[in-house]
């Protein structure tokens, strides 16, 4: 690899990490909203996604020039495709937290509803999902990739009994019913980050190993057992 090469590689890899800390805090922001009934903190969440989307432009166009320029090979053409997608996966973690934080601003209006559910341990979940997924990329680590891939059943349990308890609260309190949604909303919209965290650490399987592992987390975790 040559010295200019190895350059912008690291840059890259600190837009990225950059573009990852700020879609954390968003998430972060918009669970507080949430759980503190906070609508100033929901438009701060809503108002940054602008610099968001300008980050993944700015990563996407480096990337770009990167492959015109110097035209990598194996593990550097590997990682500049995963950083593609992965800078793709983090804009749409963005959104997501923009979702969550409009279903907040909403609910701060609205009278509490009271269901034991853990949004705030819901969330941190797929904050240390997405973390750990960022955190293989940077370092190369492919068991740390599949350990995040196989924590996403477990979010996935704690969206199904979201719904469950959705589904008792709604029969309970119809009245409620509104506010109801707009919280089942929020925990689905928790579970995409996760999703999102797990196709990072997909892609990062990808780069470091050449190996596609989608569909096959079953598998690993069997194996792991």
């Amino acid at each position: 690899m040559s010295g200019h090469l190895q350059r912008e590689i690291e840059n890259l890899k600190k837009k990225l990490l950059a573009l990852g800390a700020f879609v954390e805090e968003s998430v972060q922001k918009a669970v507080t909203a949430i759980s503190e009934r906070n609508a100033a903190a929901a438009r701060e969440v809503i108002e940054s996604d602008p610099e968001i989307d300008k980050m993944e432009i700015d990563i996407e166009e480096d990337c770009l020039k990167v492959l015109a320029l110097h035209q990598p090979v194996a593990i550097d053409l590997r990682f500049i495709v995963a950083v593609l997608k992965i800078n793709n996966d983090l804009e749409r973690i963005g959104d997501l937290a923009v979702n969550i934080a409009e279903r907040a601003a909403f609910l701060a209006t609205q009278e509490r509803v009271d269901i034991p559910f853990d949004f705030v341990g819901m969330a941190s979940k797929a904050k240390t999902m997405l973390a750990r997924s960022l955190d293989a990329l940077i370092n190369g680590d492919t068991e740390l990739a599949h350990s995040v891939c196989a924590a996403d059943d477990e979010v996935d349990q704690i969206n199904r009994e979201m719904y469950y308890q959705i589904q008792d609260g709604i029969r309970n309190n119809p009245e409620q019913m509104v506010c109801l949604l707009h919280l089942l909303s929020v925990s689905r919209h928790l579970e995409r980050i996760a999703d999102h965290a797990t196709n990072i650490a997909e892609d990062v399987i990808y780069m470091i190993a050449g190996e596609i592992v989608r569909h096959r987390v079953e598998e690993f975790t069997q194996k792991r057992s």
